[in-house]
């Protein structure tokens, strides 16, 4: 759990501050803090419930532009290079960002109460959980407080990894499996643990050309 950030801190630590969330959408959300949801958003939320558990998660495993057809419905920004699987579970799409050649694994969970942007060319693995949302727990009524995951270019958060709220991943940065991520993570470099901590820097990916081939 962790505490709210300020406008002035929620551009992160990252190496791209524009994909973070703005200051007005924090304003934005800071005075729903005792309503979490307009009620726009909870009509949203029911049809996009139903949605979910039928014609995305029913559609074959290779209708990915179908399931970007369905997320872009509900308000997400994806690439048509964005890869989502079937199983994957999205909790607010309007408030999911994806780049170019990136990819939802099988069950991910996005559990997205605030803004959670990916970068282009990052894989998210089976079963990781994204936690962009939390409760202050200074207050006797856990209020519940919707934070932000921010994710670089060329990340990897491998399987059964955790993303805890207001947490930045470097570009080219790799999340070891059953990592619990709590803080930023400096960009190429390699985390691992729970909590998680630097491991080594990651060597420099090789470039593949369309061929498949270095």
């Amino acid at each position: 759990m962790t505490e709210a950030p300020s406008p002035s801190q929620a551009s992160g630590t990252g190496p791209t501050s524009s994909a973070s969330p703005t200051p007005e959408l924090y304003q934005r959300l800071d005075k729903t803090a005792r309503r979490p949801y307009s009620k726009e958003e909870y009509l949203k939320r029911a049809l996009w419930e139903l949605v979910q558990a039928t014609l995305f998660r029913w559609s074959p495993m290779k209708a990915h532009r179908w399931r970007r057809f369905l997320l872009r419905r509900f308000g997400a920004t994806l690439t048509d290079t964005s890869i989502v699987r079937r199983s994957v579970r999205v909790q607010h799409p309007w408030l999911l960002t994806m780049g170019s050649y990136s990819t939802l694994a099988e069950q991910v969970l996005v559990y997205n109460l605030g803004p959670i942007r990916i970068g282009d060319h990052t894989v998210v693995s089976q079963r990781a959980h994204l936690c962009a949302g939390t409760h202050d727990y200074h207050r006797e009524d856990l209020p519940l407080m919707r934070s932000f995951i921010t994710i670089g270019n060329g990340a990897w958060i491998c399987a059964d990894a955790f993303i805890g709220p207001d947490v930045t991943v470097g570009d080219n940065a790799l999340v070891g499996a059953c990592s619990v991520v709590m803080r930023d993570v400096p960009a190429a470099m390699i985390v691992a643990g729970n909590p998680a901590r630097v491991v080594k820097a990651r060597p420099r990916p090789e470039r593949v050309s369309e061929g498949g081939r270095p």
